[in-house]
């Protein structure tokens, strides 16, 4: 047997466009993140990026299941002492910007290294269902 290691030369990226309204947003990040590591593919090599580019849309119409509405805190540290800040996920998904919901459960399923920081910088967030991407073709990707 032999295992292959992907090359930077050999890469293929594509871009897909996910429709996030009604989906599970645990369900919904576990794929995303698998996607950006480039999980998905025969060429998988742990230490490199592979993955593709991710467009997701109508992300404030994600869904929480149970109580994660009223329960579920994201904190914020401003480095000052006492500067811990917590937001519930109901007025983080109500408030302006909707779409950091999904952008942190994503977050936390990629390496915490400089290698997860670039897989991150390939996906796209957008509260609403327009995005500026057109350009690149995207496929519609059903989660």
């Amino acid at each position: 047997m032999k295992s292959t290691m992907a090359r930077a030369e050999d890469i293929e990226r594509k871009w897909f466009v996910v429709d996030a309204e009604g989906a599970t947003l645990g369900r919904l990040a576990t794929q995303i993140a698998m996607r950006l590591r480039g999980k998905h593919k025969p060429t998988f090599t742990p230490g490199m990026d592979v993955g593709d580019f991710i467009v997701v849309i109508n992300a404030e119409k994600v869904r929480l299941t149970g109580n994660k509405m009223e329960n579920k805190l994201y904190h914020r540290h401003s480095q000052f002492p006492g500067g811990l800040t917590s937001t519930v996920a109901k007025d983080v998904l109500n408030g302006k910007f909707p779409e950091r919901v999904l952008e942190s459960a994503v977050r936390g399923m990629l390496p915490k290294t400089p290698l997860g920081r670039t897989m991150f910088r390939k996906l796209r967030v957008y509260a609403g269902s327009e995005h500026p991407h057109a350009g690149q073709n995207p496929e519609a990707l059903s989660l």
